[in-house]
């Protein structure tokens, strides 16, 4: 498939894609013109990385990850699993702050709520 069919299929902008590449995240055939082409595997590929960014990992971070998502081999995996582990622990700190403020806006929510309650009362 051609780049404006993977921008369709994973909703990431042509430009997106263009910067995946760049970034050594997406690999892509060329035709003998310099088209781009695609197969299946880079649905998937785009879809994790975009996965990856939302969850705040850079682009660098990822490319670390890229080799060992297509042919590990015990360098790539050495150097991944580190890289894999500092996201792990990031991720896992984020997601303690967040659940922190969420409980904080519940326990504001419900002492509103009563109040506004009692306020209607009187």
């Amino acid at each position: 498939m051609r780049i404006g069919e993977l921008s369709a299929r994973t909703g990431a902008s042509r430009r997106s894609l263009r910067y995946y590449e760049q970034q050594g995240l997406l690999v892509s055939a060329r035709s003998p013109s310099g088209q781009r082409y695609y197969d299946d595997e880079h649905v998937q590929r785009v879809a994790l990385i975009q996965v990856f960014l939302a969850a705040g990992m850079s682009s660098r971070t990822i490319a670390e990850l890229v080799p060992c998502m297509t042919e590990p081999n015990e360098e790539r995996a050495r150097t991944a699993l580190t890289a894999m582990k500092q996201e792990h622990n990031r991720l896992s700190s984020t997601i303690n702050s967040l659940v922190a403020a969420r409980a904080e806006l519940d326990r504001l929510i419900d002492v509103n709520r009563d109040f506004l309650a009692n306020a209607t009362d009187e």
